[in-house]
């Protein structure tokens, strides 16, 4: 398996008004600013995030609280939706107007305890696309080994949600 990334980070081709989640906004100094990137294995091409747990992550000592890695997940899976959306439709990642989603449902499944002091990683597939609906796949990984797994269903941001301008 290759483990080079083939492109930019997908979330900081997100406009400014848009780079502020907590998960995944490259504006926001208090999150978690993560990076998704797209990679070809032998199986074809997935997502993948990397993120190192801080210690405010613990759960119990030793071990991550469960609510990061639905975090970690949902934002992945978002950013996964957006990538896969500028394929869909044969557009460039930063091209206006932008493809930006937001989570309609998330369903995560532990499989096993994720240590903490580990880099974990978030491997994703899209499961279906159509037009203003994306599902991906998630795994999160701890030294190789699966300890959650999820599934997203982005929706396209409605417009109710876009930013105003002042």
């Amino acid at each position: 398996m290759e483990n080079t990334p083939t492109t930019d980070a997908f979330q900081d081709h997100y406009p400014d008004d848009l780079a502020h989640c907590y998960g995944c906004g490259r504006l926001n100094g208090h999150g978690h600013q993560i990076k998704t990137h797209w990679e070809t294995t032998a199986d074809g091409d997935e997502t993948v995030t990397r993120y190192m747990p801080r210690p405010e992550h613990t759960a119990i000592p030793g071990f991550v609280y469960g609510g990061l890695i639905a975090s970690l997940i949902d934002c992945h899976g978002t950013g996964t939706a957006a990538a896969a959306a500028c394929r869909f439709r044969g557009r460039e990642m930063g091209s206006a107007p932008p493809l930006r989603f937001v989570t309609a449902s998330l369903q995560v499944d532990y499989l096993k305890p994720t240590p903490i002091g580990v880099e974990l990683e978030i491997r994703g597939r899209v499961e279906e696309i159509k037009e203003k609906k994306v599902v991906v796949i998630a795994t999160v990984f701890a030294n190789g080994v699966a300890t959650a797994r999820g599934r997203i269903v982005a929706v396209l941001m409605p417009e109710s949600m876009a930013p105003r301008a002042a």
